[in-house]
């Protein structure tokens, strides 16, 4: 240390010396002047020694010379602009003969400032040079979406890296385009990434937008997963802020990626207020939904988080996951069935929940059609009217009922017995008293148990075909997270028996969600082929949030709008009552007809034969008639 320290001042004072001579050559056309020895000498005596001072105090020798930058220029141009005052000091006291030329004001500070300035320049370069110029040519050739400043920050890591050789940007700001960055070009728009691909023999692709909106970076993996390449992101600006992560912390682009959900933000105090220090029941615990609910609402500080689950599987899987990852957060987790009133009694006496969420349900469409339809009414009606009933006996002060989208105009069992559970809660809310009653609405999760996502992985990892049951069948999406906290928002927003209904953005056809999943996966369509199977018992072609006699009005959040469904009659309670007594087992076709007279819009599908075709070998006047 001591060493490069003497080695990096004795640079900075032959520096000097080197620019007050060539100052003087300079000067006089590079022919050393007669009768200037002296004076020359003892100038360049007291300048070195104010130099010296003036790059100590300029903090020259805290950086490193490997990383010299902007702020190290800017230490020498301070060190500089003293040794210029120096200069001007000496010419302005020099009154002997002969004069030191006025000109040294201007010739010496360049000179310095070349010397010093390109010195470091020049052994940074050649120190890079050493440590990494061997990579330049080495690792796999990418493309770089985006020249900003996260295009530049990741072009200047991957310099470095082995495993990557940056050989093109691409940016849709004309300004930029026919430029270079750190020497690479910009060689078209994002529209025409597949032809720069194929014009730098590149099959990688790095989206570097940390601040770009949702929509541009899902169109930008969009295009990059149609032309086949493999497709990597950057962290977000948020992340990258915060410090949590590195502009070179990349990661595969994901299926999530492609669907362009914003980001949510929620009202924390509002959602602190409702939580913070209560006991918090949840059903379903152990679940796609319950599990993420009982992370988030573990952010907000409740007295205790009481885990309700009939699996002990699941149950025991989220209660590893908190003495992982939450030891602090105090849980209790109980197994018991929704069915089972003694159970939920115990429970509720015990423990006194304030805040009810109603996860658990059986909601597996096709299943529950067929073999199992008077199960599906036992579990998502009668489950929920006896913890709702619970609630309301024991006074919790907010009961919020995890419903879907297939309650709307239901065509299946599961979302008519999903109605008739929104239905149940509307009735008890009716009644009064302390509890409110909240149900939240929306449609498929990313990933969930049962759910597209993993099964069509799974499809894949054995090499196809992937099934998709109609060329023209969409659904909602949205991720676990943005669902729970959701949930959360529109818990704390409710005032009593509302029905609030999600964003959910636009619908995505499965077909497409398939092909690219596939190219996600390192496969092209001729890989692995897309095969149609048919709509399954229950299933729609499309989903809807709201029913015909339905109408929304806004609330205060851009991402919940609230439902307004016909009235529930008075009596409703009391005769529901005495069907869900009913001794089983009830045949499918004698539910059908009971949840026919709950829920007037559920229109049964009718059997229909079997789609079954390759993708592609449809034309859409096929589509049409099938």
């Amino acid at each position: 240390m001591l060493k490069r320290s003497v080695l990096v001042v004795l640079f900075d004072l032959l520096s000097a010396a080197a620019a007050w001579s060539l100052g003087f050559l300079l000067r006089f056309n590079f022919e050393w002047p007669s009768g200037y020895e002296v004076k020359f000498a003892a100038s360049l005596t007291a300048l070195m020694g104010v130099h010296a001072l003036a790059c100590r105090w300029a903090g020259l020798y805290r950086g490193m010379w490997v990383f010299a930058s902007l702020p190290d220029l800017k230490r020498v141009l301070t060190a500089v602009g003293v040794s210029v005052v120096a200069v001007l000091v000496v010419l302005a006291i020099d009154r002997s003969l002969p004069n030191i030329p006025r000109s040294m004001a201007i010739l010496y500070p360049l000179c310095l400032l070349v010397l010093m300035g390109g010195g470091r320049a020049a052994w940074r370069m050649w120190k890079e040079h050493r440590l990494y110029g061997g990579l330049r040519g080495a690792g796999k050739p990418v493309v770089v979406v985006g020249a900003g400043t996260g295009g530049a920050m990741l072009v200047r890591e991957l310099e470095r890296s082995p495993d990557w050789r940056v050989v093109a940007l691409v940016d849709d700001d004309p300004a930029k385009r026919g430029l270079e960055l750190y020497g690479l070009p910009v060689a078209g728009a994002i529209a025409d990434l597949a032809v720069v691909l194929k014009e730098f023999k590149a099959a990688h692709v790095i989206l570097a937008m940390p601040s770009a909106a949702s929509n541009a970076l899902r169109q930008a993996a969009d295009l990059a997963v149609r032309a086949g390449a493999h497709t990597f992101t950057v962290p977000g600006l948020e992340d990258l802020m915060g410090g949590k992560v590195v502009i070179n912390a990349m990661r595969p682009v994901e299926i999530e990626d492609l669907l362009g959900r914003e980001a949510v933000t929620i009202d924390s105090a509002d959602v602190g207020a409702m939580i913070g220090g209560k006991t918090v029941l949840v059903t379903g615990a152990g679940g796609s939904i319950g599990s993420e609910l009982c992370r988030q609402l573990a952010k907000f500080s409740p007295a205790r988080l009481v885990l309700f689950e009939a699996s002990e599987f699941v149950l025991y899987t989220i209660e590893q996951w908190f003495a992982g990852h939450q030891p602090g957060v105090h849980i209790v987790p109980l197994a018991g069935d929704v069915k089972d009133a003694q159970r939920l009694d115990e429970i509720f006496a015990q423990w006194q929940p304030a805040l009810v969420f109603h996860a658990a349900a059986y909601k597996h469409v096709p299943l529950m059609e067929v073999g199992n339809a008077w199960q599906a009414v036992r579990n998502n009606v009668l489950g929920t009217l006896q913890v709702a009933q619970c609630a309301q006996r024991h006074g919790a002060e907010r009961f919020v009922l995890v419903s879907t989208d297939k309650a709307v105009n239901p065509t299946n069992v599961m979302g008519a017995t999903k109605r008739l559970a929104e239905m149940v809660c509307e009735a008890l809310h009716s009644q009064g008293g302390r509890t409110q009653f909240e149900m939240v609405r929306f449609g498929n999760v990313l990933g969930s148990t049962g759910s597209v996502i993993p099964k069509f992985q799974e499809q894949i990892a054995r090499g196809g075909p992937v099934t998709v049951t109609h060329p023209e069948i969409t659904r909602y999406f949205m991720s676990i997270p943005e669902a729970a906290q959701l949930v959360l928002q529109a818990a704390s927003m409710g005032r009593g028996g509302e029905i609030f209904v999600l964003d959910m953005g636009d619908p995505v056809r499965i077909v497409d969600l398939a092909r690219n999943m596939i190219r996600l996966s390192g496969y092209a369509e001729d890989d692995i082929r897309v095969e149609f199977t048919g709509l399954r018992p229950g299933e729609k072609l499309y989903e809807e949030l709201l029913a015909d006699a339905e109408e929304t009005r806004e609330t205060p959040h851009p991402k919940l709008r609230i439902a307004r469904s016909r009235p529930v009659p008075a009596d409703f309670l009391t005769v529901l009552g005495h069907w869900l007594d009913s001794v089983g087992p009830v045949a499918d076709d004698a539910v059908r007809q009971g949840l026919l007279r709950w829920v007037p819009e559920y229109v049964p599908m009718q059997g229909r034969p079997a789609l079954k075709v390759v993708a592609g070998a449809l034309s859409d006047g096929d589509v049409r008639r099938a």
